[in-house]
């Protein structure tokens, strides 16, 4: 279902996380995702704590899905003082290569408690199915010896 990855977006997540660098629009950083198979679809989970379903893109072009979001700061005031931010800022990204096998005509989008769920259906043409064998009918004679 999922034809590959890109082994170097994984090098640039985890240096990301080392370092602590945010993604910018020109250079996002990498997103955490899961993905599994669920009967006739596709399920691929973002994680994404923070960022509002307004800030969220999802582009899909020739089997090539693209997930686009950005986390902002919180708004403040002049009376807001912030003692722990850990949870990095900036635009965050991801690309997966979809196998010819899904539907990507009926891909649906959830978003719920800061992940975001696809749900992408496996094209009919792509179903196992049964196949039924009919034989000829035809006269047998016995042959007696």
């Amino acid at each position: 279902m999922l034809m590959r990855t890109d082994p170097f977006r994984e090098l640039d997540r985890l240096t990301q996380q080392v370092l602590g660098t945010a993604g910018t629009w020109s250079k996002p950083a990498a997103m955490p995702m899961d993905a599994y198979r669920a009967g006739d679809e596709f399920v691929v989970c973002f994680d994404l704590p923070g960022v509002a379903p307004d800030a969220i893109e999802l582009d899909i072009e020739r089997n090539v899905l693209t997930v686009k979001a950005e986390r902002r700061p919180l708004p403040g005031g002049n009376d807001v003082e912030m003692q722990v931010s850990e949870r990095p800022l900036g635009v965050f990204s991801r690309q997966l290569f979809l196998g010819e096998s899904l539907d990507t005509e009926h891909i649906a989008a959830d978003y719920e408690a800061g992940v975001l769920t696809l749900r992408i259906p496996v094209a009919e043409k792509a179903k196992p199915r049964r196949i039924e064998i009919s034989g000829a009918q035809s006269d047998r004679k016995e042959i007696q010896a």
